[in-house]
């Protein structure tokens, strides 16, 4: 059986990708995470997972720390932060920073480092 999971279940705003899914509780092994950055200077803090998180920009340009690298990336590139890798990301302007961030888990496991 398929599911079907309903724009209404997981984003929080109706006229833009942005929130998260944990795929687990329907039988699926990913998260997934949808962010919309507005601003400059926005996004996660450091911390880390004990899996692979995949980031997929789909707009605007970021900053990405994984470990000891900086990594500016913009529309139509992926990273790749490995388990137990050190990460965080933020909006380097000028527009807003959109990415979905793929979870290697069917539930989210992040330890905060800052």
């Amino acid at each position: 059986m398929m599911d079907v999971i309903a724009r209404a279940n997981w984003a929080e705003h109706p006229d833009r990708w942005q929130g998260e899914v944990e795929l687990g509780a329907f039988g699926g092994d990913l998260c997934i995470i949808f962010n919309f950055i507005a601003g400059p200077g926005g996004g996660p803090r450091l911390h880390k997972h004990p899996y692979a998180e995949t980031f997929i920009v789909r707009s605007g340009t970021g900053l990405f720390t994984l470990g000891d690298r900086e990594i500016t990336a913009t529309e139509g590139q992926i990273l790749i932060a490995p388990a137990h890798t050190p990460h965080k990301f933020s909006n380097v302007g000028p527009g807003p920073l959109e990415t979905i961030d793929i979870h290697s888990s069917g539930k989210f496991i992040t330890e905060w480092l800052e």
